[in-house]
């Protein structure tokens, strides 16, 4: 976790206090310093059922989250510990540990809600422990998962069309993290009518629905149906008790040799699993976040409960995204600017040069920009950023339009300056004075252009110094008394023609440099749309990903529903799985189009400013 430094131990990241939520500014500050993707695994369950001690297990470490052996829970709101992840490299696993549920002293069952509301929305895996069996009191005790429709939407409210009877909890499976049962001091054998069975059929088993229709069958199914329809994986573990009743209160100082072997071989597992399957967290299409993009979710989302409204997965990534997008921007503006402020120690430069260091460092901005943004799906932010880079290259070319102004005037002012001291003296004012002050001006035009390094106003300058001895020049020739009148006119059409020359030389060298600009500029275009089209391409693939995981689930799901008898669940389950199906295809092929022509549009409209930005400020 080289991004944020080490965490040695757990700090409080939501505040619990007097049934108020609030976020502590001191663990968003820390998850804004990690840039790597994050793993979010939050434990759940009961007050004191040893949910600390699981989470200082996969943390690696013996304490660190509070064990407290008092009734009273020792953990108040959440708390997080973030720890380099054992098994993937350059990622950050977060550990949430939440306040013990159902704690008589908080008096308050909504916290409750909202506190598993959070884990479940924070989470890439939840992991719900409790002790004993799963019989339906340890179901009824998991009430919190059927009260989730009611804490969470996927899309911001909207009037619901007539004859459409789905529900956002129909959706939960695509956003929802994965599901462990974990639990604890199990004294039974894991079988049924005499067969032995795994922990997950276990689980399985204990998640059978009833058949029937009355009050008290739904009552029974409810919370079953919805773990079954939640949650796109679940899994079991079951643990025997750590060691003996007198040692328990001691568990985080018991060396593993105390321990006993039956509960240190699940607990090696339980670790593992979690290590190997756990997802990167996501949002809701698909986006993998890092610590930065955590610590921006878990504030919007407790500053939405903390208003009394319910937390919604469209709004909260919409929210996101504008704040990536403008972050993004921002600091892809500043490599830009930095690396232009070396370009200008190298003043003057010539337009090649100075587009050629525009073009990388600008490539460099849009690279940046690219890794922080997310759905900028018409392109608003990269235009955004363009215009940005566009008016610090027209002052980066003004710069050193000046820088070259500068140089070349020195230049032929040194150049010029014996010619001067002759002119002074007279050595011009005299018969054939006229041939030998062309001959030496003619001598100093032709040093100054074999000067390197003059920048892009060499030939302006010298056009701008010559216009200006123009006056000089004829007064010379007028007083030169070995030219006839005849010669004389021949000179002055000589000098008018020259100047015309060299005025139009300059006006040619100004179309040849736009053009090389004009076709730099057009290259590098249509380079950001092709590298806009492979990151909008990515985020539809995952979206992609996202509707696939969640149509295997309920596949599943579906499968066993109908092995059980339960044709009308699995015929709605099936309803679900097309609508599914329907989604997949609108947002494949045509619809990937669609926002693509939307995109190519909005940045066609860009490429004319840009242009008009270096074509006005183009010199030779």
């Amino acid at each position: 976790m080289s991004n944020a430094g080490l965490m040695s131990s757990p700090i409080c990241l939501v505040e619990n206090v007097n049934g108020s939520l609030s976020v502590c500014k001191h663990a968003l500050e820390f998850l804004s310093r990690i840039k790597e993707p994050v793993v979010v695994v939050s434990v759940v369950g009961l007050y004191r059922t040893g949910k600390s001690y699981l989470m200082n297990r996969l943390a690696g470490q013996q304490s660190g989250f509070a064990l407290g052996s008092a009734v009273e829970s020792k953990t108040k709101g959440i708390w997080m510990w973030c720890v380099p992840h054992p098994k993937k490299e350059g990622h950050t696993l977060v550990l949430l540990d939440t306040e013990g549920l159902g704690d008589v002293d908080k008096g308050d069952s909504k916290n409750d809600s909202w506190i598993f509301c959070l884990a479940v929305l924070l989470s890439s895996t939840l992991v719900y422990n409790s002790r004993g069996t799963i019989d339906n009191t340890a179901l009824e005790n998991l009430h919190y998962v059927t009260e989730l429709s009611e804490q969470i939407n996927i899309r911001s409210p909207l009037p619901i069309p007539d004859g459409a009877a789905e529900g956002d909890d129909c959706h939960f499976v695509r956003f929802f993290p994965s599901f462990i049962w974990v639990l604890r001091d199990f004294t039974l054998k894991l079988e049924a009518d005499g067969k032995k069975m795994t922990e997950d059929e276990y689980l399985e088993f204990a998640l059978d629905l009833k058949k029937g229709v009355n009050k008290k069958i739904s009552d029974y199914n409810l919370p079953r149906q919805c773990i079954r329809n939640y949650f796109p994986s679940r899994n079991c573990f079951v643990f025997p008790s750590p060691a003996s009743i007198e040692n328990i209160i001691h568990l985080e100082n018991l060396k593993e040799q105390e321990l006993v072997p039956d509960f240190l071989e699940v607990t090696g597992r339980f670790c593992d699993h979690v290590f190997n399957k756990s997802p990167v967290k996501t949002l809701k299409g698909g986006h993998r976040i890092t610590g930065k993009l955590l610590g921006r979710l878990v504030q919007i989302y407790v500053d939405t409960i903390s208003n009394g409204e319910v937390p919604c997965l469209d709004n909260a990534v919409a929210t996101l995204a504008i704040l990536e997008n403008e972050a993004a921007v921002q600091k892809a503006i500043k490599v830009y600017q930095s690396g232009i402020e070396e370009v200008k120690n190298m003043f003057p430069i010539s337009v090649i040069d100075i587009t050629s260091e525009h073009q990388k460092f600008s490539n460099l901005a849009i690279s940046e920009f690219i890794k922080g943004s997310f759905k900028d799906e018409k392109g608003e932010y990269l235009i955004k950023l363009m215009e940005a880079v566009s008016k610090c290259f027209v002052g980066l070319l003004q710069e050193n339009e000046m820088a070259s102004e500068r140089k070349c005037r020195d230049m032929l002012k040194n150049l010029f300056s014996d010619m001067n001291k002759r002119l002074q003296d007279g050595e011009y004012s005299k018969s054939g004075g006229y041939e030998l002050y062309c001959r030496d001006r003619d001598a100093i035009v032709e040093q100054y252009r074999r000067e390197p390094n003059k920048g892009v106003s060499a030939e302006a300058m010298l056009n701008e110094f010559m216009k200006d001895r123009g006056p000089e020049s004829k007064s010379i020739l007028c007083i030169d008394t070995k030219l006839s009148e005849n010669d004389r006119k021949i000179q002055e059409e000589k000098e008018a023609s020259a100047l015309l020359e060299q005025r139009g030389k300059e006006e040619e060298e100004k179309i040849i440099v736009r053009e090389r600009m004009l076709q730099e500029e057009r290259k590098q275009h249509a380079a950001r749309i092709q590298q806009m089209q492979e990151k909008f391409k990515s985020e539809m693939e995952q979206q992609q990903q996202e509707l696939d995981r969640a149509m295997e689930s309920k596949l599943k799901e579906m499968k066993e529903l109908l092995m059980k008898g339960f044709k009308e669940k699995a015929d709605f389950l099936e309803e679900e799985i097309n609508n599914l199906k329907k989604e997949k295809e609108e947002k494949g092929s045509s619809s990937f189009m669609d926002v693509l022509m939307v995109l190519i549009r909005n940045m066609e409209k860009l490429l004319p400013l840009m242009l008009e930005f270096t074509g006005k400020n183009s010199k030779p």
